[in-house]
């Protein structure tokens, strides 16, 4: 315990946090917000940057608010469904957020990419020089997958798992310090003694024999699950990033995670 706590001690050196949260602590199983949750989480982000942390936010939940309007009771499975659920949601999101970090004296601003624009040396680059500028006058990135025009956060088969990917590649792409990935679940699980788990509290690497301790199901609303989350925090951790994943749907857990406390599961940066 002392170790891994001592290991999180680099924690609150970072400066410049990317902060994924998946569907499922955003919404619902009906897709109806978790307006109270939002709300808690982004207190705790302003708050961060009000004591001069940069914060990107990743954000999923944009299929689930659509499907809420639209008056789905279940998540489509047509690739056009889902891309109308997305349009129709990214909206009513980004409202939410604009309105909840106004409340708290912060800006922030919309960036829709797709996996090929870090593909694509002109693309990237205007989409690095876009955030930095945005981080350098105090507003807060919100990220999202272009569902409109790319699919591969919302297709089943995609191996590398939903925003988890996206966030690894934006913690790459602005050289984030740290990378703290909200789920459902409190860390990576073990088992443990009597048939029971334990939760993981710190990952010098993540390999094979990590990744085969993954179980359960994708929910509902996601696309990802453990696998993803882990592959995602090996490529930023490849980045020099410390990756935190942990349950958002905790109060509280983002202010813990940054003050280097015992919460969720640590992968240590690798470079």
């Amino acid at each position: 315990m002392k170790a891994a706590l001592k290991l999180r001690q680099g924690i609150a050196d970072a400066r410049r946090v990317v902060v994924k949260i998946g569907s499922r602590v955003l919404v619902q199983k009906t897709g109806r917000p978790e307006h109270r949750r939002i709300k808690a989480l982004v207190a705790e982000m302003a708050k961060l940057q009000q004591n001069g942390i940069e914060i990107v936010l990743v954000t999923s939940g944009a299929i689930g608010a659509g499907m809420e309007a639209l008056g789905m009771t279940s998540r489509p499975t047509a690739l056009p469904d889902l891309q109308m659920a997305a349009a129709v949601g990214q909206s009513r999101l980004m409202t939410a957020y604009d309105k909840l970090f106004s409340a708290k004296r912060c800006k922030v601003g919309q960036v829709l990419l797709t996996h090929d624009d870090f593909n694509h040396a002109i693309r990237q680059n205007n989409a690095c020089r876009t955030i930095e500028n945005m981080l350098r006058h105090k507003v807060i990135p919100i990220v999202n997958e272009n569902d409109v025009v790319a699919d591969e956060e919302i297709r089943a088969d995609i191996k590398l798992g939903d925003n988890d990917f996206l966030a690894s590649l934006v913690v790459r792409l602005i050289r984030a310090d740290l990378l703290i990935i909200l789920s459902t679940v409190d860390g990576l699980r073990a088992p443990g003694a009597n048939g029971k788990t334990r939760r993981v509290s710190c990952l010098e690497r993540v390999d094979k024999k990590t990744l085969a301790l993954v179980t359960g199901q994708k929910g509902n609303l996601s696309t990802g699950g453990m696998g993803s989350k882990l592959r995602a925090a090996a490529l930023a951790a490849h980045s020099g990033c410390h990756v935190v994943i942990a349950d958002g749907r905790k109060m509280g857990n983002i202010t813990r995670v940054m003050r280097g406390e015992d919460v969720g599961t640590f992968v240590l940066a690798s470079l």
